[in-house]
């Protein structure tokens, strides 16, 4: 079996290696490509790669290139963790909304649109090589923003499921807290990609006994805190939302407070760059535990089993993807991209049926999915009416003042990255 990782220079990597070292009998590679036009980046990412699999035995091969079309040439599955731009696009995309009033945020408001606009042709231009080299390859879309660049690969027709680990975060707490095994906890998650909520905690599968309400009694302080929500909203809504939610239920308590302090994306480029040195010392033959405050947590797991599964392996037979809603949620376009539980097999993901949703809930889910048709719009053909358009329809900013001067700012940050502008 063959994976090819895009992105595979990515400090997230190792995080991903360990993984596919740890989890062989569930996905067994073979070859592992790991991608990325920085050659020296790659090179130390590559090593260490090479060195966490042979410290524990594994047997597959890592394989570093630049050149997309040989890395993957024969692959069965091609992951995608890339981001255009680098870190240095990311502290904009989380600085300039701030003068706004507006949240900046990667992958949400003005920042997300930005992300979206510099990568769906991208990913596009990728994917394509990818069907005219080997088509039967699934794709697996880790790269952010999530809902909006699966969208538009499953828009052209390519084999694309999309990957988020918010879900399998979710699943570990939960395990915890109730001293039973993840594999023992079946989530009732229901949204969109970094806007869904958990309704129900089931043990043992779809039909198991739904534990949620024990766990908002008896553990609600700490699953609010973890959310930095109140814990009487979490006891009032009577699910658990996704900490992006937070950028909802407190949009300008959370401007204030990015305001206050350095960017996540200027703390993530010096990491980045204490991982590297640490990736390049010869010795170092597993993740460093700094890679855990990367971000990113369990995201090998989830990325193995979901493999495992779309290629016929021993994967788990419900897990949380993107994919098209197909009437799961009725109140949403058939082509909308959802983010639930699914049957996933070869044949790709068949979500799971999903009860009557709050109007609380499909409300907001409806103005974000408007959002995001409109955003993938602009990032299809380009032109400041339709960023001005995705910008007025996202709920977190609106107000046509805010849409006309976010405009003006995303393309004077992103000018390089837009072939229209």
């Amino acid at each position: 079996m063959k994976l090819t990782v895009v992105g595979g220079g990515s400090t997230y990597t190792p995080e991903l290696i360990d993984g596919f070292a740890r989890l062989r009998d569930t996905l067994p590679v073979e070859e592992l490509v790991l991608l990325d036009p920085a050659a020296e980046r790659l090179e130390l990412v590559g090593g260490l790669a090479r060195r966490i699999l042979a410290k524990q035995g594994h047997p597959g091969r890592v394989v570093t290139t630049g050149d997309l079309d040989e890395a993957v040439e024969g692959a069965d599955a091609v992951l995608l963790q890339l981001r255009v731009g680098g870190q240095a696009a990311r502290e904009q995309d989380e600085t300039w909304p701030l003068e706004c009033g507006c949240v900046g945020q990667e992958t949400t408001g003005a920042g997300g649109l930005a992300k979206a606009l510099r990568t769906v042709p991208v990913v596009l231009d990728i994917a394509e090589r990818v069907r005219r080299r080997n088509p039967k390859a699934w794709i697996i879309d880790f790269t952010n923003p999530v809902g909006i660049v699966t969208r538009a690969l499953l828009k052209e027709g390519h084999r694309a499921v999309g990957l988020c680990n918010v879900a399998i975060g979710f699943q570990r707490k939960f395990a915890a807290l109730l001293g039973v095994t993840p594999a023992d906890v079946h989530l009732d998650h229901m949204g969109l990609n970094h806007l869904t909520w958990e309704t129900g905690v089931r043990l043992g599968g779809p039909e198991g006994e739904n534990v949620l309400p024990k766990l908002l009694t008896e553990h609600g302080e700490a699953i609010a805190a973890d959310l930095r929500l109140p814990r009487a909203l979490v006891d009032r809504l009577g699910v658990v939302p996704s900490y992006y939610l937070r950028y909802y239920y407190a949009h300008d308590e959370v401007v204030r407070e990015l305001r206050a302090k350095p960017s996540r994306a200027a703390e993530v480029a010096a990491m980045e760059q204490e991982l590297l040195q640490m990736y390049g010392d010869p010795e170092l033959d597993g993740k460093p535990a700094l890679l855990a405050r990367r971000g990113g947590a369990y995201y090998s797991e989830a990325a193995v089993d979901l493999a495992a599964a779309l290629l016929g392996g021993s994967g788990s037979p419900y897990q949380v993807v993107n994919a098209y809603n197909h009437g799961t949620l009725p109140f949403l376009p058939d082509d909308a991209v959802i983010e639930v539980q699914a049957a996933v097999g070869p044949h790709g993901p068949a979500p799971l049926p999903v009860p009557a949703v709050d109007p609380l809930y499909a409300g907001l889910m409806a103005n974000v999915t408007a959002y995001e048709e409109l955003a993938l719009d602009a990032a299809l053909r380009g032109g400041r009416d339709r960023v001005f358009r995705a910008l007025l329809s996202h709920p977190l900013i609106g107000q046509y003042d805010y849409a006309d001067a976010l405009t003006d700012r995303l393309i004077a940050h992103n000018r390089e990255h837009l072939a229209w502008a």
